[in-house]
């Protein structure tokens, strides 16, 4: 092999890489989303990734939670509700979008290790990791992201 032929194959192979990593992400479905545009997505009932308590609502934003890929859903908790101690198999990352969601750790809900999250705060939920929550006197919406598929598994169910 000349060094020139070798340049050339470097550059192809340069060249289809970048083609690759530039197009890479074509197959997968755009969205832009207003917040009065998600108020129009209908309501599931709680599903995969949810805890399944009564009375919250589930918009799936991207993906299918039940599903292997990525996924982002949106909850909409009721007042007054509380969580028990679960976990879920995957790494999730959250971020309040309204109302106070109070957020704690470990194998069994304890209303000391609560730590209230106004709106704009971020937590994660790391894989196997139990946690907890509860609303006060205002309902909370919630956004997770994580990598399906997803479930809710209770410690004490």
């Amino acid at each position: 092999m000349t060094t020139n032929f070798k340049m050339r194959l470097f550059l192809v192979s340069l060249g289809a890489c970048a083609l690759t990593l530039a197009t890479g992400g074509q197959g997968a479905p755009k969205s832009r989303m207003t917040l009065s545009e998600i108020m129009t997505l209908s309501f599931k009932k709680a599903g995969a990734g949810t805890s399944g308590v009564s009375g919250i609502q589930t918009r799936i934003l991207k993906g299918d939670p039940t599903r292997p890929g990525l996924y982002t859903i949106q909850l909409t908790v009721p007042a007054h509700t509380t969580i028990q101690a679960h976990d879920h198999p995957d790494d999730r990352v959250a971020t309040v979008i309204s109302g106070t969601w109070s957020l704690g750790y470990g194998p069994k809900f304890d209303a000391k290790a609560l730590k209230s999250l106004p709106p704009g705060s971020f937590y994660t939920e790391p894989p196997h990791q139990p946690h907890f929550a509860q609303t006060g006197n205002q309902p909370a919406v919630v956004q997770i992201t994580g990598y399906g598929p997803t479930g809710t598994k209770y410690i004490h169910p």
